[in-house]
């Protein structure tokens, strides 16, 4: 039985959490997740991040409907972070974009690479 408490956090007891789209691998997202985030995900099946900004969970699309259910979970070699294969549904971004990786460094400038989804009629 996998247990969180044999993955290694950083000092403020966090992990890096990087959501992939589980159908065609695109990077959605990058979130922390303490222990009981970690626990809270694989038994709910429900992503749950934790927000440093509120010392708080966070259970992705809580609000916007925007949820992240865990296909898999993958841990890297060293155990200090965490890849969440997941079925996302709606925009990963808060900015309403698929991916909150919108921006592409191209020949020294910033691109904006894609565009806000527009909200379901």
């Amino acid at each position: 039985m996998f247990d969180p408490i044999t993955l290694r956090f950083d000092a403020q007891g966090l992990i890096p959490a990087i959501a992939q789209d589980a159908r065609d691998g695109a990077v959605l997202m990058m979130a922390w997740m303490n222990a009981e985030a970690v626990q809270k995900t694989l038994e709910e099946g429900q992503v749950t991040y934790w927000s440093r900004s509120r010392q708080a969970f966070w259970r992705k699309g809580e609000t916007s409907g925007h949820r992240q259910r865990l296909v898999e979970m993958r841990v890297d070699c060293d155990r200090d972070c965490l890849l969440l294969m997941v079925e996302q549904t709606g925009p990963a971004c808060h900015t309403n974009r698929r991916s909150c990786f919108y921006t592409a460094v191209r020949d020294g400038a910033e691109v904006e690479i894609m565009s806000p989804e527009k909200p379901a009629a």
